[in-house]
């Protein structure tokens, strides 16, 4: 599934059960104490406690903040109003929460044939949406940005494009650099035509880029579907993450809904001293406010690792 519906449909699937009986989700089933934070530091994202919280994304942020967890992420971050972003970084401030990753380019281009080509055409969108994502970084308080290289240029030889997307990504690391802020370049398995798919690959081009600016978003979803060996590619790669992301495998769910043994990779995460942000970018298996709880509980489950 592509980003750009992801999270539309996960919002969307939620909408069809908020009703006015919202008074009603005031009590939650399964809820855990606001001074009992997790392990490690899951960030939610909007559309995930529609049904417990309601369609308010600022109400949403107070109520996982209640259920123990202290970041969110926001691919549509940069589609929002100023005044939203500023708004959604005062309260994640307020609260002493953390703002995860937004997606940097502008209009889905990422999704198209772009930095592999070595054009100038795209070579300037990139600085533009950097430009402009540093502005709504200082707004909602962010750190990291997501970027996709685009697709596969199939009339340059890999190693052309490759070198292509080095340049383009030492430019964008000049603008963000500068503001401390990292661009996390995302291995994705939506389609065989995307140019970036393995971590290796990734941690490639991260040490020739060779900037504080532009590191690894280990998405364990999307690895676990083109490369598997989690723990070990995570090891390998260790040097260049610099934000994770989480999704069960088959079905892109909340951990325990897969193949993935969840526990054990956020034991290993937590022994190696991470402290960055678990991004939870995926679906809930079940509907409604019991799903919204069911998500928690498999999250305690997962995170009860010490």
């Amino acid at each position: 599934m592509k980003r750009r519906n992801f999270l539309q449909q996960t919002a969307m699937a939620g909408a069809s059960l908020f009703t006015a009986g919202q008074s009603a989700a005031a009590t939650p089933v399964y809820q855990q104490p606001a001074d009992n934070p997790f392990n490690l530091n899951y960030a939610m994202h909007d559309g995930m406690f529609r049904n417990s919280a309601g369609a308010d994304i600022i109400d949403q942020i107070k109520f996982a903040y209640d259920h123990g967890f202290r970041s969110i992420e926001d691919n549509g971050m940069m589609s929002r109003t100023p005044e939203l972003q500023k708004k959604i970084g005062d309260t994640l401030q307020k609260l002493g929460m953390n703002m995860g990753v937004f997606v940097i380019t502008s209009d889905n281009w990422h999704w198209k044939t772009s930095l592999t080509t070595g054009k100038q055409e795209w070579i300037d969108k990139m600085m533009t949406d950097c430009k402009t994502a540093v502005d709504v970084a200082k707004r909602c308080g962010a750190k990291w940005m997501t970027v996709v290289p685009g697709n596969f240029e199939r009339s340059l030889s890999f190693e052309y494009q490759t070198a292509n997307v080095i340049a383009a990504l030492r430019k964008a690391s000049a603008v963000l650099e500068p503001h401390g802020l990292v661009m996390v370049l995302e291995m994705l398995s939506d389609n065989p035509d995307l140019f970036l798919r393995h971590s290796d690959q990734a941690y490639m081009i991260c040490k020739a880029v060779n900037s504080p600016a532009c590191k690894m978003l280990f998405d364990m979803y999307h690895m676990q579907r083109n490369e598997g060996d989690i723990i070990n590619n995570i090891d390998k790669s260790w040097e260049e993450i610099g934000y994770l992301q989480i999704g069960d495998n088959p079905g892109r769910k909340e951990p325990g809904t897969g193949e993935m043994n969840y526990k054990n990779i956020f034991k290993h995460i937590h022994e190696k001293g991470y402290k960055g942000i678990l991004g939870m970018e995926h679906g809930i298996s079940q509907k409604g406010q019991e799903g919204e709880q069911a998500l928690i509980k498999a999250y305690r489950d997962a995170d009860n690792f010490l």
